[in-house]
């Protein structure tokens, strides 16, 4: 791999690019630009010019590449999965906490270790634990021996997301049934606005329904 195609695999992180939109435009496999990365810091400490420096160097002692973590969400399963909940509207940051601690053995983690295991700033893990936790996909607990909170992720997260979700799906259908009463019901707009309220509560609804019914699956 040249070095211009690492200062492209660069740009495309900075951008925001999945790995596989990466690869599709580099014309590579998209687990060559997952394993690229892994190798030579993550998607959150890597430099082109590093890695370049670092793949020359251990091609001319004939040393292999550093070996990579076990169970790294990084690695091109864990990317697959992660790729599709980016498709889904999960930030990345988010997306990479959330499968760290779905991987962890005990299924949770503190914010030190997944900086540690993540190589990225305390800062970035702060903010992606804080959206996870509003969101449902994890709870906070607190170490009172070590006065440290610690992230968890269990079967009973899955409902609480659902639930939460339906709920905001649920608060924007009523916010709309008001806009439309406010409008008027004969105005284009309200008449606009009180289908897409009906829907949206029909929907949300469905969905309390549905996690209610199927919650024994997680038991």
């Amino acid at each position: 791999m040249t070095e211009q195609d690492r200062q492209r695999i660069a740009a495309g992180i900075a951008d925001g690019l999945s790995y596989s939109e990466i690869a599709r435009r580099l014309d590579r496999p998209p687990s060559t630009i997952s394993r690229e990365i892994a190798r030579n810091g993550g998607s959150g400490g890597y430099r082109p010019q590093q890695a370049h420096r670092a793949t020359s160097l251990r091609a001319r002692r004939g040393t292999p590449a550093p070996p990579r973590a076990a169970a790294s969400p990084d690695d091109t399963v864990g990317e697959e999965i992660i790729e599709a909940a980016v498709r889904a509207g999960l930030p990345r940051m988010m997306a990479r906490v959330h499968m760290d601690l779905l991987l962890s053995e005990e299924g949770r983690r503190t914010a030190a270790e997944l900086t540690r295991r993540l190589n990225v700033s305390p800062a970035s893990v702060s903010l992606a634990v804080n959206y996870l936790v509003q969101h449902g996909y994890v709870r906070r607990e607190r170490d009172p021996q070590r006065r440290r909170d610690v992230y968890v992720i269990d079967d009973e997260a899955w409902y609480q997301s659902v639930v939460l979700s339906a709920r905001q799906t649920l608060e924007t259908a009523r916010s709309a049934m008001t806009m439309a009463e406010a409008s008027g019901p004969d105005s284009p707009v309200g008449q606009r606005m009180a289908k897409a309220g009906a829907f949206l509560e029909r929907v949300s609804l469905d969905m309390l329904e549905s996690a209610d019914r199927s919650r024994g699956l997680l038991a």
